[in-house]
């Protein structure tokens, strides 16, 4: 493997486990305040201690449950997993997975081919 290859893996490997650190544990300290979409759509109603809808006419009332709300990552963590430290873990590092997954699969799919060669490296004029 050439030096430039090397760096690149290294660059790569790195920053996933960064990625998988800053979502497996730094993701419990997020905010647990609503976020600036959620508040903008809770405007015109009164909530309870739980978050719950009691009163008044705001879009989140409207709304009323979405498609999404029964996936196995709603709320930021996995369904039937209990501590909610652990759930929202790796609810992160899924997400992180996937989106890597996919990504890398994509830049391999659209990746520059050598011209003129084929897959043993040998030119195509030969022979």
């Amino acid at each position: 493997m050439s030096a430039g290859r090397t760096r690149l893996a290294v660059f790569l490997v790195g920053g996933l486990l960064v990625s998988l650190v800053l979502a497996g544990v730094v993701s419990n300290l997020a905010s647990g305040s609503p976020d600036g979409l959620d508040s903008a759509t809770l405007d015109g109603c009164t909530t309870n201690s739980d978050g719950e809808i009691t009163g008044g006419n705001c879009p989140a009332r409207e709304a009323g449950d979405h498609e999404l709300a029964d996936s196995p990552f709603a709320d930021y963590g996995i369904k039937g997993i209990d501590n909610e430290f652990v759930a929202t873990g790796l609810s992160g590092v899924a997400g992180v997975l996937i989106t890597f997954a996919i990504g890398g699969g994509l830049f391999w799919l659209v990746r520059r081919r050598p011209t003129g060669t084929t897959r043993s490296g040998t030119d195509k004029t030969e022979g």
